[in-house]
């Protein structure tokens, strides 16, 4: 029989791994609590650890998508005019 993994949500990493940053209780009192494997616990917070100085550096995920976007825009129209001037290098007859 099959075991299906646990997905849990961003919001509950979160929790769990402040509640491991505060230090008041042993990883293993934290996964006890909230029913998880302790090196888990110890993975989640070293994440946010080391994520934490990215929260205050200005940068807002959604400007990175954005930025992708219009950098895939910007890639596409580089190619659009890439092989436009391909095909008139190609036909200079045309340029006269």
């Amino acid at each position: 029989m099959k075991r299906h993994r646990k997905t849990h949500s961003g919001a509950f990493k979160a929790k769990v791994a402040l509640e491991a940053v505060k230090g008041t209780r042993t990883m293993n009192e934290v996964a006890g609590e909230f029913e998880i494997h302790p090196t888990q616990v110890v993975q989640w917070k070293q994440r946010l650890v080391s994520g934490a100085p990215d929260l205050f550096n200005g940068a807002d995920p959604r400007d990175a998508v954005a930025e992708a976007a219009l950098r895939d825009r910007l890639y596409q129209q580089i190619g659009q005019m890439k092989v436009e001037l391909d095909w008139l290098k190609k036909k200079p007859e045309l340029l006269a």
